[in-house]
Protein backbone atom coordinates (compact mmCIF):
# COMPACT_ATOMS: atom_id res chain seq x y z
CA UNK A 1 0.00 0.00 0.00
CA UNK A 2 3.25 2.36 1.22
CA UNK A 3 4.73 1.73 -2.67
CA UNK A 4 0.75 2.31 -4.41
CA UNK A 5 0.95 5.34 -2.77
CA UNK A 6 3.92 6.82 -3.21
CA UNK A 7 4.00 5.87 -6.97
CA UNK A 8 0.70 7.04 -8.02
CA UNK A 9 1.53 10.32 -6.33
CA UNK A 10 4.14 11.03 -8.36
CA UNK A 11 3.44 13.63 -11.32
CA UNK A 12 3.73 11.14 -14.29
CA UNK A 13 0.94 8.78 -12.63
CA UNK A 14 -1.56 12.10 -11.73
CA UNK A 15 -0.76 13.49 -14.73
CA UNK A 16 -1.81 10.92 -16.99
CA UNK A 17 -4.50 9.84 -14.90
CA UNK A 18 -6.19 13.80 -15.05
CA UNK A 19 -5.47 13.32 -18.96
CA UNK A 20 -9.40 10.93 -19.92
CA UNK A 21 -10.98 13.76 -17.40
CA UNK A 22 -9.94 16.24 -20.04
CA UNK A 23 -10.30 14.89 -22.79
CA UNK A 24 -13.72 13.50 -21.94
CA UNK A 25 -15.08 16.87 -21.04
CA UNK A 26 -13.56 18.63 -24.16
CA UNK A 27 -15.08 15.90 -26.35
CA UNK A 28 -18.69 15.98 -24.08
CA UNK A 29 -18.26 19.79 -24.65
CA UNK A 30 -18.23 19.91 -28.05
CA UNK A 31 -20.98 16.57 -28.69
CA UNK A 32 -23.40 18.80 -26.36
CA UNK A 33 -22.54 22.34 -28.57
CA UNK A 34 -25.72 24.19 -30.00
CA UNK A 35 -25.91 26.36 -32.76
CA UNK A 36 -25.25 29.34 -29.94
CA UNK A 37 -22.32 27.79 -29.02
CA UNK A 38 -21.45 24.99 -26.29
CA UNK A 39 -21.72 25.06 -22.10
CA UNK A 40 -18.76 25.37 -20.68
CA UNK A 41 -17.67 25.27 -16.80
CA UNK A 42 -16.49 28.67 -15.11
CA UNK A 43 -12.82 28.40 -14.27
CA UNK A 44 -12.57 27.07 -17.71
CA UNK A 45 -13.87 30.03 -19.15
CA UNK A 46 -11.84 32.12 -16.51
CA UNK A 47 -8.75 30.06 -17.55
CA UNK A 48 -8.88 30.69 -20.87
CA UNK A 49 -10.07 34.44 -20.77
CA UNK A 50 -6.38 34.71 -18.68
CA UNK A 51 -4.32 32.52 -21.26
CA UNK A 52 -6.16 34.63 -24.49
CA UNK A 53 -4.47 38.07 -23.28
CA UNK A 54 -1.11 36.39 -23.55
CA UNK A 55 -2.05 35.36 -27.01
CA UNK A 56 -3.00 31.30 -26.39
CA UNK A 57 -6.84 30.59 -27.85
CA UNK A 58 -8.91 28.83 -29.19
CA UNK A 59 -9.92 25.02 -27.68
CA UNK A 60 -7.18 23.24 -29.67
CA UNK A 61 -4.41 26.07 -28.81
CA UNK A 62 -5.68 25.93 -24.95
CA UNK A 63 -5.60 22.15 -25.18
CA UNK A 64 -2.00 21.50 -26.32
CA UNK A 65 -0.67 24.06 -24.41
CA UNK A 66 -2.01 21.94 -21.13
CA UNK A 67 -1.15 18.83 -22.50
CA UNK A 68 2.30 20.49 -23.01
CA UNK A 69 2.59 21.51 -19.62
CA UNK A 70 1.95 18.08 -18.54
CA UNK A 71 4.35 16.35 -21.01
CA UNK A 72 6.99 18.53 -19.54
CA UNK A 73 6.35 17.51 -15.74
CA UNK A 74 6.56 14.32 -16.42
CA UNK A 75 9.25 14.43 -19.11
CA UNK A 76 11.71 16.16 -15.91
CA UNK A 77 10.78 13.46 -13.59
CA UNK A 78 11.55 10.50 -15.67
CA UNK A 79 15.10 12.06 -15.67
CA UNK A 80 15.43 12.19 -12.47
CA UNK A 81 13.71 9.03 -11.64
CA UNK A 82 12.42 6.29 -14.12
CA UNK A 83 8.68 5.91 -13.27
CA UNK A 84 7.65 3.08 -14.81
CA UNK A 85 3.58 3.01 -15.54
CA UNK A 86 1.31 0.10 -14.80
CA UNK A 87 -2.24 0.65 -16.14
CA UNK A 88 -3.57 -1.76 -13.32
CA UNK A 89 -2.39 1.46 -10.74
CA UNK A 90 -4.56 3.72 -12.97
CA UNK A 91 -7.55 1.77 -12.00
CA UNK A 92 -7.00 1.78 -8.55
CA UNK A 93 -6.95 5.40 -8.61
CA UNK A 94 -10.18 5.23 -10.29
CA UNK A 95 -11.65 2.74 -7.46
CA UNK A 96 -9.82 4.86 -5.40
CA UNK A 97 -11.79 8.19 -6.52
CA UNK A 98 -15.22 6.64 -6.81
CA UNK A 99 -15.06 5.92 -2.79
CA UNK A 100 -13.77 9.40 -1.82
CA UNK A 101 -16.44 10.73 -4.06
CA UNK A 102 -19.05 8.31 -2.58
CA UNK A 103 -18.43 9.52 1.12
CA UNK A 104 -17.41 13.11 0.24
CA UNK A 105 -20.92 14.42 0.77
CA UNK A 106 -21.75 12.17 3.71
CA UNK A 107 -18.20 14.07 5.72
CA UNK A 108 -18.50 17.55 4.21
CA UNK A 109 -22.66 17.76 5.02
CA UNK A 110 -21.82 16.03 9.06
CA UNK A 111 -18.79 18.75 8.90
CA UNK A 112 -21.08 21.15 7.88
CA UNK A 113 -23.85 20.48 10.28
CA UNK A 114 -21.32 20.53 13.36
CA UNK A 115 -20.30 23.93 12.57
CA UNK A 116 -23.55 25.32 11.69
CA UNK A 117 -25.05 24.13 14.94
CA UNK A 118 -27.62 21.66 12.94
CA UNK A 119 -28.49 24.54 11.13
CA UNK A 120 -27.90 23.63 7.02
CA UNK A 121 -30.52 24.92 4.58
CA UNK A 122 -28.89 24.47 0.79
CA UNK A 123 -30.21 26.14 -1.46
CA UNK A 124 -31.81 24.66 -5.03
CA UNK A 125 -29.65 23.70 -8.04
CA UNK A 126 -30.43 27.08 -9.75
CA UNK A 127 -30.42 27.52 -13.70
CA UNK A 128 -27.80 24.93 -13.51
CA UNK A 129 -30.69 22.33 -12.37
CA UNK A 130 -32.96 22.78 -15.29
CA UNK A 131 -30.06 21.36 -17.67
CA UNK A 132 -30.51 18.22 -19.38
CA UNK A 133 -28.21 15.55 -17.98
CA UNK A 134 -25.76 15.41 -20.81
CA UNK A 135 -24.85 18.90 -20.16
CA UNK A 136 -24.94 18.39 -16.38
CA UNK A 137 -22.63 15.47 -17.25
CA UNK A 138 -20.19 17.40 -18.78
CA UNK A 139 -19.61 20.40 -17.20
CA UNK A 140 -19.28 18.16 -13.95
CA UNK A 141 -16.23 16.63 -15.57
CA UNK A 142 -15.22 20.52 -16.24
CA UNK A 143 -15.35 21.32 -12.64
CA UNK A 144 -12.93 18.30 -12.04
CA UNK A 145 -10.58 19.35 -14.18
CA UNK A 146 -10.49 22.80 -13.83
CA UNK A 147 -11.82 24.06 -10.19
CA UNK A 148 -8.85 21.72 -8.93
CA UNK A 149 -6.95 23.06 -11.40
CA UNK A 150 -7.18 26.68 -10.75
CA UNK A 151 -8.14 26.38 -6.53
CA UNK A 152 -6.04 23.94 -5.87
CA UNK A 153 -2.87 23.80 -7.80
CA UNK A 154 -2.93 27.47 -9.37
CA UNK A 155 -4.28 29.31 -6.37
CA UNK A 156 -3.04 27.20 -3.57
CA UNK A 157 0.17 26.33 -4.62
CA UNK A 158 0.64 29.62 -6.33
CA UNK A 159 0.09 31.51 -2.43
CA UNK A 160 2.30 28.79 -1.33
CA UNK A 161 5.32 30.04 -3.28
CA UNK A 162 4.19 33.88 -3.02
CA UNK A 163 3.32 34.52 0.88
CA UNK A 164 6.57 32.62 2.26
CA UNK A 165 8.64 34.84 -0.54
CA UNK A 166 6.86 38.28 0.74
CA UNK A 167 8.10 36.73 4.58
CA UNK A 168 5.33 35.38 6.00
CA UNK A 169 6.61 31.82 7.54
CA UNK A 170 5.36 29.04 5.82
CA UNK A 171 3.54 27.38 9.11
CA UNK A 172 1.73 30.23 8.46
CA UNK A 173 1.01 31.11 4.78
CA UNK A 174 -0.06 27.13 4.40
CA UNK A 175 -3.32 27.54 6.37
CA UNK A 176 -3.79 30.98 4.86
CA UNK A 177 -3.15 29.50 1.49
CA UNK A 178 -5.66 26.75 1.81
CA UNK A 179 -8.20 28.79 3.52
CA UNK A 180 -8.28 31.89 1.27
CA UNK A 181 -8.24 29.20 -1.70
CA UNK A 182 -11.51 27.54 -0.24
CA UNK A 183 -12.75 30.28 0.36
CA UNK A 184 -12.95 31.87 -3.27
CA UNK A 185 -13.97 28.40 -4.56
CA UNK A 186 -17.43 28.77 -2.53
CA UNK A 187 -18.05 32.21 -3.50
CA UNK A 188 -16.98 31.28 -7.35
CA UNK A 189 -20.62 29.10 -7.42
CA UNK A 190 -22.56 32.11 -6.53
CA UNK A 191 -20.84 34.07 -9.92
CA UNK A 192 -22.37 34.01 -13.57
CA UNK A 193 -25.51 33.22 -15.37
CA UNK A 194 -25.52 29.72 -13.63
CA UNK A 195 -24.89 31.04 -9.91
CA UNK A 196 -26.75 28.94 -7.04
CA UNK A 197 -28.48 31.30 -4.87
CA UNK A 198 -26.33 32.93 -1.70
CA UNK A 199 -27.31 30.99 1.41
CA UNK A 200 -25.43 30.41 4.77
CA UNK A 201 -25.57 26.43 4.48
CA UNK A 202 -24.54 26.37 0.49
CA UNK A 203 -21.62 28.47 1.15
CA UNK A 204 -20.20 26.64 4.66
CA UNK A 205 -20.97 23.60 2.77
CA UNK A 206 -18.52 24.59 -0.16
CA UNK A 207 -16.40 26.37 1.99
CA UNK A 208 -15.56 23.00 3.83
CA UNK A 209 -15.14 20.88 0.70
CA UNK A 210 -12.74 23.37 -0.32
CA UNK A 211 -10.65 22.57 2.36
CA UNK A 212 -11.53 18.55 1.93
CA UNK A 213 -10.12 18.87 -1.55
CA UNK A 214 -7.68 21.04 -0.52
CA UNK A 215 -5.98 18.20 1.84
CA UNK A 216 -6.63 15.49 -1.11
CA UNK A 217 -4.78 17.29 -3.51
CA UNK A 218 -1.97 17.76 -0.88
CA UNK A 219 -2.42 13.71 0.01
CA UNK A 220 -3.17 12.07 -2.51
CA UNK A 221 -2.13 14.88 -5.86
CA UNK A 222 -4.23 16.45 -8.82
CA UNK A 223 -5.51 13.39 -10.78
CA UNK A 224 -7.06 12.07 -7.56
CA UNK A 225 -8.58 15.18 -6.51
CA UNK A 226 -10.11 16.02 -9.94
CA UNK A 227 -11.35 12.67 -10.33
CA UNK A 228 -13.21 12.96 -6.84
CA UNK A 229 -14.24 16.29 -8.08
CA UNK A 230 -15.83 15.29 -11.12
CA UNK A 231 -17.46 11.69 -10.06
CA UNK A 232 -19.08 13.28 -6.85
CA UNK A 233 -20.44 15.86 -9.26
CA UNK A 234 -21.81 13.64 -12.09
CA UNK A 235 -23.05 11.01 -8.83
CA UNK A 236 -25.51 14.09 -7.82
CA UNK A 237 -26.42 15.38 -11.52
CA UNK A 238 -27.77 11.37 -12.27
CA UNK A 239 -29.32 11.53 -8.69
CA UNK A 240 -31.31 14.32 -9.86
CA UNK A 241 -32.08 12.80 -13.03
CA UNK A 242 -33.39 9.75 -11.20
Amino acid sequence: MRAYLQTTRTHTYTLLFALPLLVLYEVGAALTATDRGGMRNGADVLLRTLLAAGGVSGTLAFTTALALLGAVLIAREQRRKRVQVRPRLFAGMLAESAVYALAFGVVVSTATQALLGGFVRMAADGALGTLPVGQGVVLSLGAGIYEELLFRVLLTGGLLALLPALGMRRSTAAPVAVIASAFLFSAFHYIGPYAYPLELGSFTFRLIAGLAFSALYVWRGFGIAAWTHALYDVFLVLAGAG
